[in-house]
């Protein structure tokens, strides 16, 4: 147990969808393969699956996505979890967790000879779609979306610190220009949806290797979709993320803010903890950063 939650194992799960949904106890649970750092995820039967925050910090993305997600998925041309079911803390598990329906795909993170360019332009179209659903009474940025969505100057002085630690390991000036010219623009329009973590692990690509489905919306809300641009340096090389920038159909200015996300994640990292392969992960988003030609 660490937090005071208890180790997320299939027997846990067992546990509590007895307690909960006896009509699903008869039901097999197994760990999916492919674990995200928010939440753990578990097959429950074939058509199920149970999704359970793995911290506090986590919490707030459960009833969110439960509120949401129907209402994203009548927007979107491609699939998004679909909740059926809300539980509650018990057996020890001190948070609600959800029960969805399950999608299948692979995640494009593990996706062989996925063609990326093509890729590039499906997710760009996803997210210009998205972007394009009336807002409604859409969570604005916060501390559930860990602040995406809101402007990157929130995270300056984490920028500021990574750069200070990181010394001439990087190039501070070019850092510093990126840096500036991004968090001089704004978003100067009403809010509209962002997903809050557009990552290969959370995009889901079929057999023909198309876009079939985004998951985890745990960080979305209304605000500047600049943050959904990160894929574009931490996965795209750049025929891919030419695309991706032509299908996506932001302006100059929110790219540049994307840029920002991409550069904030990446200095943080290489100034943290992050082991050997991490590490020159990190180097290389920061290079694509830093040298993008269409930037």
């Amino acid at each position: 147990m660490s937090d005071g939650v208890p180790t997320i194992d299939a027997a846990l799960v067992r546990r509590l969808v007895a307690g909960r949904f006896p009509q699903w106890a008869h039901l097999p649970v197994r760990p999916v393969d492919h674990q995200g750092w928010d939440n753990r995820t578990f097959r429950l039967g074939d058509a199920l699956s149970v999704r359970l925050p793995s911290a506090a910090g986590y919490v707030a993305a459960v009833e969110k996505e439960q509120a949401v997600l129907p209402w994203l998925a009548r927007g979107l041309g491609v699939a998004v979890p679909e909740p059926v079911g809300l539980g509650r803390p018990a057996e020890g598990y001190p948070f609600p967790w959800s029960v969805r329906r399950w999608i299948d795909g692979t995640p494009a993170a593990l996706a062989v000879g996925l063609d990326t360019v093509r890729f590039a332009a499906d997710v760009g179209a996803v997210l210009r779609q998205l972007r394009g659903i009336p807002p409604q009474d859409g969570p604005a940025p916060g501390a559930h979306s860990f602040h995406r969505g809101a402007h990157p100057s929130h995270y300056a002085d984490q920028v500021a610190d990574a750069l200070a630690v990181l010394g001439g390991s990087v190039d501070q000036v070019a850092c510093g220009r990126v840096w500036a010219a991004g968090t001089a623009t704004t978003w100067r329009r009403p809010g509209v949806w962002f997903h809050g973590d557009v990552a290969p692990g959370n995009l889901l690509v079929d057999a023909q290797g198309r876009l079939g489905a985004v998951i985890d919306f745990g960080t979305c809300g209304v605000g500047d979709p600049a943050c959904d641009l990160v894929l574009a340096w931490t996965s795209l090389e750049p025929d891919a993320r030419q695309v991706f920038r032509e299908r996506v159909g932001f302006d100059a200015d929110t790219w540049s803010r994307g840029r920002c996300w991409a550069l904030w994640k990446a200095l943080v990292m290489l100034a943290g903890s992050a082991g050997p392969g991490a590490r020159a992960d990190h180097e290389r988003v920061l290079a694509a950063v830093l040298d993008d030609p269409v930037a």
